[in-house]
């Protein structure tokens, strides 16, 4: 019997824009997968979301991927604002799970920057019974610890808990500490998962 249910953040309950965020600075499609191969996609990307270094230390790492568009990788990174995109769908999804009287948690990797520059796209956050945000306890998925973190503050049982996620290996890790868990493609494939287990 499933009594939390857990979600990501990005590309869960908000979108993760970048392309969006890049293109409304004005870069064209070349430098724009040029940019995210330095920043979004690179692994030093993760180190925003796990919190361990500032803001500076991690935006030296990312010009160093690239440092012949380190001006445009500094000019990304000075404002976040536009890389979380609110959906209109999160904050009614919640409360009719909290309505059904399910648990409704976060577990995302998410840094301090985005959370602090994003905050209007994220108006769905007051609406949960709480969470996980990596940068607050320098976690990250699929780390296994993050996930053990999550079922003991909250003295959950993990086969009682359900977690959907956009990134396979997220799911996996979830699976690996016992939580049903399913990659997440969209709402409507998504409460039909839930469906199957009784959501």
């Amino acid at each position: 019997m499933i009594r939390t249910v857990i979600f990501d953040i990005g590309n869960v309950l908000a979108g993760f824009s970048w392309d969006e965020h890049f293109r409304n600075l004005g870069y064209d499609e070349g430098m724009r997968r040029r940019l995210a191969r330095a920043t979004v996609h690179s692994e030093d990307w993760k180190e925003y979301d796990r919190g361990c270094l500032s803001d500076e230390e991690i935006e030296r790492l990312l010009v160093e991927n690239d440092p012949e568009i380190g001006q445009e990788i500094r000019r990304v990174l000075a404002d976040l604002g536009g890389i979380v995109k609110r959906w209109d769908y999160a904050i009614p999804w919640i409360r009719e799970l909290k309505e059904k009287g399910y648990q409704v948690l976060v577990l995302s990797n998410f840094s301090q920057k985005a959370l602090r520059e994003c905050w209007n796209a994220l108006d769905f956050l007051p609406y949960v019974d709480g969470g996980i945000l990596s940068f607050q306890d320098k976690l990250i998925k699929p780390m296994p610890e993050i996930y053990s973190l999550l079922l003991d503050r909250y003295r959950l049982k993990a086969e009682e808990c359900v977690f959907m996620d956009d990134t396979q290996e997220n799911v996996e890790g979830a699976r690996r500490a016992g939580i049903h868990a399913f990659r997440f493609e969209n709402q409507k494939q998504a409460k039909a998962e839930l469906e199957k287990l009784g959501v």
